[in-house]
């Protein structure tokens, strides 16, 4: 398959990807609080329903926030479907979070300024993650590209296996899910309203939601690529994890953003630090 064609397939195909699982996630949430929940195509039902909305900018560093956001998720996704150096995946993936928060910095609401806040410091917590994750596969391949994965002829998880975890503290932190959900919540308890996208209107925030969907798949692309050599068991591997988190966040409480940034940088960074080292020293051998 042409990179071309690869790329238009991910461009079209990962929101509907992306937008199924968040309409299982709403169902399998409902169904644990026993409820009926909502249709699976719910999330798209969204997305047209706030595009079709009267528009009503605050200021264009809203408009034009959203629309990078957007941009680099499908670009970050793009990146790691085609093989793309890591590192350079990341640094626009940070960019893109950069720019949603300078979008919740840019107006006065009390609610969309400490969600900003907030959103800055789960950038803290997760970025090591990732970063660590592409040092372990730098470590592993000796090169930081995606390609690179795919050139192995055993999965990362032998090697690599507290970064399934570290993998699904991310997945956790960057979609919001309890108990990590402190800069912005879909719950009705939350008591920053919507956070960060308070006051957002209604096509940005379509917008924020569309790229959430990529995000999703490249979350989940980042925990496939620990099984890289089956893409049923990876495809498994993914999904499980995705459900736990969903499962994680009905069975806690949302905590406060110090205990955010204390447990991904002790447990997270701890676990990922250690699997580095295990790594290392399974590479060079005692000297």
């Amino acid at each position: 398959m042409s990179p071309l064609t690869l790329g238009a397939l991910t461009v079209l195909g990962a929101p509907i990807v992306g937008g199924v699982l968040m309409g299982l996630d709403r169902r399998l949430t409902a169904r644990l609080q026993g409820r009926m929940g909502p249709p699976i195509l719910q999330p798209f039902y969204d997305i047209l329903k706030l595009a079709g909305k009267q528009p009503m900018v605050c200021n264009t560093v809203q408009g034009i926030s959203a629309s990078l956001y957007l941009m680099t998720s499908i670009l970050a996704l793009l990146m790691f479907v085609l093989g793309q150096d890591l590192l350079v995946l990341l640094f626009v993936l940070a960019l893109g979070a950069v720019m949603l928060i300078l979008g919740g910095f840019s107006v006065k609401s009390p609610y969309s300024q400490l969600g900003s806040q907030r959103e800055v410091l789960q950038m803290m917590a997760y970025e090591p993650l990732l970063v660590f994750m592409v040092v372990a596969i730098y470590l592993q391949t000796g090169s930081f590209s995606a390609e690179s994965v795919l050139q192995l002829n055993k999965p990362l998880l032998l090697s690599m296996p507290a970064f399934l975890f570290t993998q699904m503290l991310v997945m956790a932190i960057k979609l919001h899910k309890s108990p990590f959900d402190v800069s912005a919540s879909h719950h009705a308890h939350q008591e920053l309203v919507r956070g960060i996208y308070t006051e957002f209107p209604g096509l940005q925030l379509a917008l924020i939601e569309l790229a959430h969907l990529y995000d999703l798949v490249l979350l989940l692309g980042f925990v496939w690529f620990l099984w890289h050599t089956n893409w049923v068991i990876g495809a498994i591997l993914a999904l499980g994890a995705y459900i736990a988190t969903v499962v994680i966040d009905n069975v806690t409480a949302r905590m406060t953003w110090r205990w955010l940034v204390t447990y991904a940088w002790t447990w997270g960074a701890g676990l990922a630090v250690a699997n580095l080292a295990m790594i290392y020293w399974t590479i060079r051998g005692p000297r």
